[in-house]
């Protein structure tokens, strides 16, 4: 198989033109992802489709177009058209009722809601990596994308990177309301327990934490 691209956690290999095998280095199971990308998908949510899981292999849609990133860097979608996309993906998903049933107002949350996992396609903009996905109020899913945008602009070592975080960043705080402390309490904590942030990003959480 032709390995077509990394993250921290996964591996993402073609099936053909139109398939792609997606497989946790850690071993995690693919199936409860797949079972939520498909209940979004039936629900009208823009998620890849998805065709089977076994262990820790997630069989999808190979999207076809940029990330929402790269156009950043490009150029072709602006800090305000970027901030937009992103509110937009968070304002469909939160709209949402969770799948446990309750009336406290959770709602499904991504939790890794960010330029990199936003792909622009002809159907238009479709969300992927949903691995992080849980129920629970929808302003901690506002919190972890700011507070992960917030990160980026800290990065010295990517200045191109942190120059196009800035911008989208004020845009993005223009655009979504702003998350209760609680909320961002809560997404510090789970940023500190991620097993795949560097040393440096550790260290300057607090840092980006006050920018949100």
């Amino acid at each position: 198989m032709e390995l077509i691209a990394s993250g921290r956690d996964c591996d993402v290999y073609a099936l053909g033109p139109d398939r792609v095998l997606r497989r946790s280095r850690h071993g995690r199971a693919a199936a409860p992802e797949a079972e939520l990308m498909s209940h979004l998908a039936a629900a009208g949510y823009p998620v890849p489709l998805v065709y089977d899981a076994d262990g820790a292999d997630l069989v999808m849609e190979r999207l076809e177009g940029r990330t929402l990133l790269a156009a950043a860097i490009e150029g072709s979608a602006g800090p305000e058209t970027a901030a937009a996309i992103l509110a937009d993906l968070h304002r469909r998903l939160h709209a949402l009722p969770a799948r446990t049933k309750n009336d406290n107002g959770d709602r499904i949350l991504h939790l890794d809601l960010h330029p990199d996992n936003v792909m622009l396609t002809p159907r238009g903009p479709v969300l992927f990596d949903w691995a992080n996905a849980a129920e629970g109020p929808p302003d901690r899913d506002v919190a972890m994308t700011l507070l992960i945008m917030a990160q980026v602009t800290l990065w010295e070592h990517e200045p191109t990177l942190a120059t196009v975080a800035k911008a989208g960043f004020a845009e993005l705080q223009a655009q979504l309301p702003r998350p209760s402390a609680a909320a961002l309490a809560w997404v510090l904590d789970q940023r500190r327990a991620n097993p795949t942030m560097s040393a440096t990003e550790l260290a300057q959480l607090d840092q980006a934490a006050a920018l949100v």
